[in-house]
């Protein structure tokens, strides 16, 4: 029987696409309108999909069930799907049936998410990489009393730091390294090796007013530099505890939001291409966060998907 993981790192950046789309805003849109705003995505021409599992956020898999159901062809990816919220044999069990429901279009990304989401959920947060490769082992050796699958479950793992990406290119089919500057690309692609697809997750501001933007990058940053697994990246790659400070300078603010023209967010993504990344999904930020940013989308796409 098919298991998870296995496709294969160039059969995963294939089918993915070079470029994709993140959407905090699914989550907060009813079930219509989320399936609407995939459609969308697949008219304007994005093939992949990527969805969050926050505290308090839709349960993934069923998130995932309902975006599939409402689309025709978009590839659904969870970035990322918390080891924390479920047993490895239910993680597994979901992916597969999903899986075999929705053939070739069913990614799961999976993460051991942060200290206090975790210890929100109730949970003990344990070292990340050795409580990531024994949740690895126990699905693996999980059961699973549905149809067999035609080919393994697509498997991706959030990935930062040098251990996390290495287990990546050892044990999944990829890696998924978010809210990361462009010079964490050729580090991530180097730790991974040629083989394993790199989806780099890239968020943008489709404004050139420096103000507007900024504050928009900002009120999204702010969440993630509180949180050590995403300051102590930005300080692997050099970035001072004074740019890390008080929500973020705009130094570090412009390093990890991309904003701008069309021309400026493109060549944001052309860079992270540039240096590795097979994959980039874009997560354009509005005033509101339930706004899927259809019109940004549209407007990007033809640049986007020219690369």
């Amino acid at each position: 029987m098919a298991g998870i993981g296995g496709i294969g790192g160039r059969a995963l950046a294939q089918r993915l696409g070079r470029v994709g789309v993140w959407s905090f805003a699914l989550q907060r849109l009813t079930a219509a309108d989320a399936g609407a705003a995939v459609r969308d995505y697949e008219r304007l021409g994005y093939p992949t999909v990527w969805m969050p599992e926050s505290v308090g956020s839709k349960e993934v898999f069923a998130h995932a069930a309902l975006l599939l159901a409402g689309s025709a062809r978009a590839i659904v990816a969870p970035g990322i799907a918390s080891i924390y919220a479920r047993d490895p044999m239910a993680m597994a069990g979901g992916a597969k049936a999903l899986a075999e429901a929705y053939p070739g279009r069913f990614v799961l990304g999976i993460g051991v998410s942060h200290k206090p989401s975790v210890e929100s959920r109730g949970h003990d947060y344990g070292k990340p990489v050795e409580s990531m490769a024994a949740y690895l082992d126990a699905m693996d050796a999980s059961s699973y009393a549905g149809p067999d699958l035609a080919e393994p479950v697509p498997l991706v793992l959030a990935a930062l730091g040098p251990r996390m990406l290495e287990l990546a290119a050892a044990r999944a089919d990829g890696a998924h390294p978010y809210f990361v500057p462009v010079e964490h690309t050729p580090i991530a692609r180097e730790r991974v090796g040629s083989e394993t697809c790199l989806a780099v997750e890239q968020t943008a501001v489709l404004s050139t007013d420096p103000d507007t933007a900024r504050r928009i990058g900002r009120a999204f940053a702010k969440h993630y530099l509180a949180l050590p697994n995403y300051a102590n990246n930005l300080r692997r790659l050099g970035w001072s505890d004074e740019d890390i400070a008080n929500d973020g300078s705009d130094r570090l603010i412009d390093a990890v939001v991309a904003w701008g023209d069309v021309d400026a967010i493109v060549g944001r993504v052309k860079a992270h291409l540039e240096g590795g990344a097979d994959h980039v999904c874009v997560q354009l930020r509005a005033e509101s966060s339930a706004d899927p940013s259809l019109a940004g989308y549209g407007e990007l796409a033809a640049a986007l998907l020219a690369l």
